[in-house]
């Protein structure tokens, strides 16, 4: 997925090994394997879409028809796998991500339940509601409707 660069944006790196004894190795040589504590991983989407705010002040210019490049990021939160190397698989964060993505791109926001004040706010909380179900290790949403402005939802 080709994602539009936006000015001071910050990605996160691998993850870091440490050396650390193997059971069974204390004494002896140690391997770098992933740090066998609780870590994030993250899978960056974009959809665009358009939506209006209906409850901002008369004259508001986000009250009238809009759309955006929005761009959200879902963060899972685990232990790694010691034989894996990783959290989960990516593909398995898109994969059960996909139901929302098709609802959500090129659609106009307000005509989707729940959505019909679609603020940055609204919108990540609806995308944690519907996912953490399918997605328990869910820990965070992000949501980005432009470059500098967006919302975090972290749930309940």
């Amino acid at each position: 997925m080709l994602l539009t660069a936006c000015p001071g944006r910050q990605t996160a790196g691998p993850p870091t090994a440490r050396r650390v004894a193997l059971p069974g190795t204390v004494g002896q040589n140690t391997a770098a394997v992933p740090e066998l504590v609780p870590m994030e991983i993250f899978k960056e989407f974009v959809f665009e879409a358009a939506h209006r705010l209906p409850n901002v002040p008369p004259g508001h210019k986000c009250a009238r028809l809009h759309g955006h490049s929005w761009r959200g990021v879902i963060y899972v939160r685990g232990d790694i796998d010691p034989h894996t190397g990783w959290i989960m698989d990516f593909a398995d964060i898109k994969a059960r991500f996909d139901p929302l993505y098709q609802q959500l791109d090129h659609n106009y926001l307000n005509e989707i339940e729940g959505l019909e004040n679609p603020t940055s706010e609204v919108l990540a909380r609806w995308i944690w509601t519907r996912l953490k179900p399918s997605l328990p290790q869910l820990a965070r949403v992000t949501v980005h409707e432009t470059c500098t402005s967006g919302a975090i939802y972290e749930g309940p």
